[in-house]
């Protein structure tokens, strides 16, 4: 930002069922981000989609702040335009919205209407990538790996064409929304009354349903942080305490083992980051993503199982931690999105500005 003073509006909460991720990500953003070069407020959306902005959660400049594990969604009620204006100097809005109506396009695309810089990708990628079903046409069309699976409308979901995507699968699947993250409606399953029941709560979420072979392998993910040019982090290794990391393991129980960097030969190392920079690239994303992969052994090698596009930055997420195991701490961290933020704006600006 080349020295000047810069508000930093970070937004949290949201419509989806993943706003108490989102409120306790959000409030940890808000600690690490430096008060002596932005001026910091939190704005919340709420779960019927009004914007409110507390007034504890505005400080400026270096005052000293005690901010809660969890930010809460009240205070006076606002319009958006007025929530992302500034007031003096630069605005760049951090988005900390995860799953559908904030993660999925929706508030990057107003954001674009209002001419206001923003972290991460854009509103196309940002689509793509929460769409499961899309996202997976896109990697199989670019030659990246991944696991067997159907994409199948929730009003297709008979119990014939269930039986048939069961036996196909290998009869041992997961089931999971199409659009939605954190876990959130996952379901493991394997037998056809299981997968009945899975798709019945999939359906709660999303009307598009993945059903997936079940892979045992080790999980790895790589953190992805740039524009045009980007970088990946180590890779790290996550290891669930239960059937797989569900929405417990990764924000409430802190039991799952987190190894970052993940053990693995200097090859493996390579061939993993390649290949989440190769997904970040087909998704068309920007800013930051996590990328997420199964490894077979002796097996199939790297299966990218999805990308994430707002991941989580609580102190047990994995995306922070990988950047920090790489060399980038948590406020370099911001401070590279916030640039990288600048940097997408005043080039599109310029771009349509012939």
């Amino acid at each position: 930002m080349n020295g000047t003073r810069t508000t930093l509006v970070i937004l949290f909460g949201g419509q989806s069922a993943e706003h108490d991720v989102s409120c306790v990500t959000a409030s940890h953003v808000m600690r690490a981000a430096d008060p002596q070069k932005y001026d910091i407020v939190g704005v919340g959306i709420s779960r019927d989609g009004s914007w409110h902005m507390p007034a504890a959660l505005t400080f400026t400049g270096p005052a000293a702040r005690e901010i809660p594990g969890r930010l809460t969604v009240d205070g006076p009620v606002i319009e958006p335009s007025t929530a992302v204006r500034a007031d003096h100097g630069n605005t760049v809005v951090l988005p900390m919205l995860h799953g559908p109506l904030g993660e999925d396009g929706t508030v990057q695309g107003m954001l674009e209407l209002m001419g206001v810089p923003y972290a991460g990708s854009g509103v196309l990628s940002s689509a793509i990538a929460m769409d499961k079903g899309i996202a997976k046409q896109l990697f199989a069309q670019a030659g990246i790996p991944q696991a067997d699976h159907r994409t199948m409308h929730a009003g297709d979901c008979t119990r014939d064409a269930l039986s048939v995507a069961l036996s196909e699968l290998g009869g041992d699947v997961f089931v999971k929304p199409a659009n939605m993250g954190s876990s959130v409606g996952v379901s493991h399953a394997d037998s056809l009354e299981a997968v009945v029941d899975a798709v019945t709560l999939a359906s709660r979420y999303d009307d598009w349903i993945i059903i997936e072979e079940t892979v045992r392998a080790r999980e790895i993910e790589v953190s992805v942080l740039g524009n045009r040019s980007p970088r990946a982090s180590l890779p790290g290794e996550i290891t669930p305490s239960k059937d797989f990391y569900d929405y417990e393991d990764k924000y409430e129980d802190d039991s799952a083992t987190l190894t970052v960097p993940a053990r693995l030969t200097p090859a493996q190392t390579d061939e993993v980051r390649s290949l989440a920079l190769r997904a970040y690239g087909t998704l068309r994303c920007e800013g930051m993503a996590r990328v997420d992969f199964f490894f077979e052994e002796d097996g199939r090698g790297f299966l990218c199982n999805e990308i994430n596009t707002i991941p989580g930055f609580t102190p047990i997420s994995m995306y922070p931690k990988m950047w920090q195991a790489s060399g980038v701490s948590y406020p370099e961290l911001i401070d590279e999105l916030v640039n990288l933020a600048v940097d997408r704006h005043v080039l599109r600006k310029h771009d349509t500005s012939h």
